[in-house]
């Protein structure tokens, strides 16, 4: 994983990334963080979140629900003043993107 994260507050980054990883792709029982679908998280000084991010193919069934349900759970952090999710599939998300913790759980490794 390679996700670049963007911020001056350490503490509010780690709140995103917790609350990323209660997201889940319907059909892979990883959370969205361990795949590696978080590409990036940049957070400015007027607190407004920007979430990077891509799906496991451009035809994924949860292209509609997952990228919504990303930015509200990360808009109900309180220090935040907004969330918003671009979805990216530059680079095209693969396997190697995956936590050795989601490899594991898939039996990649």
């Amino acid at each position: 994983m390679n996700t670049i994260i963007i911020s001056k507050d350490a503490a509010l980054g780690q709140k995103v990334i917790d609350a990323i990883k209660t997201c889940f792709d319907p059909e892979i029982p990883v959370d969205i963080w361990e795949l590696g679908l978080i590409y990036e998280i940049n957070i400015n000084d007027d607190k407004e979140l920007l979430i990077r991010m891509t799906l496991t193919s451009p035809n994924c069934p949860a292209a509609e629900t997952l990228p919504a349900e990303v930015e509200q759970k990360t808009r109900d952090i309180p220090e935040l003043k907004s969330s918003k999710v671009e979805i990216t599939f530059d680079p095209p998300w693969d396997k190697e993107m995956m936590s050795e913790v989601a490899q594991l759980e898939l039996g990649f490794m």
